[in-house]
């Protein structure tokens, strides 16, 4: 959604995905329409467009939902208070790229359909990825999670979605140092894995995130912090921040390497991609690539790793894809 309140421009974001569907403004009115309840949030802006204040979670969890609802067919869609309500246009970028690596895999063909399936290591208790994954390529997921409480909210909104209904599998992760383990069984194969990973190292760098944040907003000082798009503490945070959590990630991969063609995680901080690199020709990575993403004035990236050789490539492709 990008850090300015200016968001509703004529302008085509060409940052985004050629098939991401949010490339053009917000049309408000067609929004409101689709979802009513953000009616009450949507103003004329300073530059008098149509739009809604960026820096309120209330006006941000609307939007949200009204994006889901009109363009990703959704029925039900809410989250628990102080729970992560991410960008969908940003969340939609992740899902096409991927879509354009498995395709780099098949010959330029894009594998679609419920025999695809993907692990969201981090679901949360929005689903997006899922509900993303499902309508525009008609995958099905794994979603894991380690909240019980977040599980829960995810879980909801996919039974009370046929569309997710049967095509989303919400798992507990019981260990916040664990991915796989405790997720996949042994015989349990998936295309690709998608991760979203807690960037802080500490509460106190998140808060700290969330101000300047908030303060590229509204252009004020801020004293006490909202979290405009929510967030919990192990959706912010973790031991050791991103760097670390994304170097567990592939010391456990190598230990499925068969079970799984692409991992990927989303790679925030650009000073992390030399240790990522690191840790994958540690582990005896295959294939390495990095994806960058361009979402207005923030550029975010993933990198995806492989442990299959051309020939087990080509049995996945026979087994799975064709």
């Amino acid at each position: 959604m990008g850090t300015s309140g200016n968001m509703n421009t004529n302008a085509e974001k060409t940052g985004l995905h050629p098939r991401n569907p949010h490339r053009t403004r917000y049309d408000f009115p067609q929004l409101v329409a689709s979802c009513p309840e953000l009616s009450p949030y949507v103003n004329l802006n300073k530059f008098n467009d149509e739009s809604i204040d960026f820096a309120d979670p209330n006006a941000v969890k609307a939007l949200n939902k009204a994006i889901l609802i009109h363009f990703y067919k959704i029925k039900y869609w809410d989250i628990p208070a102080n729970y992560l309500c991410p960008p969908i246009p940003g969340r939609a970028d992740y899902i096409h790229y991927i879509a354009d690596l498995l395709a780099s895999s098949n010959g330029g063909v894009i594998p679609q359909g419920k025999s695809i399936k993907g692990l969201d290591v981090g679901l949360g208790a929005n689903c997006v990825y899922p509900i993303i994954g499902t309508k525009e390529y008609g995958w099905s997921f794994i979603g894991s999670d380690i909240d019980s409480f977040a599980l829960k909210s995810a879980q909801n909104i996919v039974t009370s979605n046929l569309s997710l209904k049967g095509n989303v599998d919400c798992r507990q992760q019981t260990s916040s140092k664990r991915f796989f383990q405790g997720i996949l069984s042994p015989k349990e194969y998936i295309d690709f894995t998608i991760c979203n990973p807690p960037f802080h190292a500490s509460a106190q760098e998140a808060s700290a995130g969330s101000v300047r944040k908030l303060k590229n907003l509204n252009g004020q000082r801020v004293k006490n912090v909202v979290l405009n798009f929510g967030g919990q503490a192990n959706e912010l945070w973790c031991e050791g921040g991103e760097a670390q959590f994304i170097r567990l990630m592939a010391l456990e991969s190598a230990q499925i390497a068969m079970n799984c063609f692409w991992f990927t995680t989303l790679v925030s901080k650009k000073e992390n991609l030399a240790g990522v690199y690191r840790i994958l020709a540690q582990v005896k990575a295959l294939e390495i690539k990095r994806v960058e993403m361009k979402q207005g004035q923030k550029t975010s990236r993933f990198v995806a790793w492989t442990f299959l050789d051309p020939e087990q490539q080509q049995e996945w492709r026979r087994r799975r894809w064709s």
